[in-house]
């Protein structure tokens, strides 16, 4: 990774480290994001008694680990592998995962341009990472409409290369509602009513689109971010259909099952 935090860490911070040295009573690692080197007591490596330390960690493997002490006259580390919970463990190794993409990102563009990734990659990072911990979430803020590479120091053409790849790779994952709407009226003015329901029915919003089937059929998708905000459109969905329903007028809508 390019990625590196300046200084030291703080106590009690989480952070990624990889084993460098297994000693008898010790393992001495690299701080991944700082560059540094730290020290994890056997102690400290699982509760209960330890008899052999290969059996919790071997040279080159990636552990996550809490920062228990510093000295930062000398530049000591002294870390935890025992104290870290499982989901501070799952939130480190997301956060490297989404930067190692982000980072990804910069190196295509950098093959794009044929120019050297560390050469670009100095020229984007260090003007992002002062107001964000990691690149990827600018790149979030970006797709979100909340940052602007060029507002934070990043040269024209290079920001609008940069905001058009970021949003085409960071666009969050949309899931996909399908249903069948059936409409059925008896009413003198049927057919106006029915254009009016599906009118208001897709006035509900853009991201519904209804097809019409055959035999007061109607095939509605709904694409969206997430199931909630989805939920809540079928809900005003509903709510119309019900509005469409009287003594000469039916109406339904059945979900399609996903598997």
């Amino acid at each position: 990774m390019f990625y590196r935090r300046p200084g030291l860490p703080e106590e009690d911070e989480i952070v990624l480290c990889k084993v460098t040295q297994i000693l008898p009573s010790s393992v001495f690692v690299e701080l991944v994001e700082y560059g540094k080197q730290g020290m994890v007591h056997i102690s400290e490596i699982a509760p209960g008694r330890i008899r052999n330390l290969r059996e919790y960690v071997s040279p080159g493997r990636e552990i996550v680990c809490k920062v228990l002490r510093l000295n930062r006259e000398r530049g000591h580390i002294d870390l935890s592998l025992r104290r870290v919970n499982s989901t501070q463990r799952v939130e480190k190794l997301e956060d490297i995962k989404q930067e190692q993409k982000a980072e990804t990102l910069v190196k295509n563009i950098a093959t794009k341009l044929k120019r050297p990734v560390a050469e670009l990659y100095a020229a984007l990072a260090p003007k992002i990472l002062r107001e964000y911990p990691y690149i990827y979430l600018c790149f979030k803020d970006i797709v979100a409409g909340k940052a602007d590479l060029e507002k934070s120091g990043v040269e024209q053409g290079l920001a609008q290369e940069f905001t058009t790849a970021i949003l085409d790779k960071f666009k969050p994952p949309k899931i996909e509602v399908k249903g069948e709407i059936r409409l059925q009226t008896y009413s003198p003015e049927g057919v106006e009513k029915i254009k009016a329901t599906l009118l208001t029915l897709e006035q509900i919003s853009p991201l519904i689109k209804i097809t019409y089937l055959g035999a007061g059929r109607y095939k509605l998708r709904l694409e969206d971010v997430d199931y909630k905000p989805a939920e809540k459109k079928l809900e005003q969905v509903q709510q119309v259909l019900e509005q469409f329903a009287d003594k000469l007028s039916a109406a339904g809508f059945e979900r399609e099952k996903t598997e």
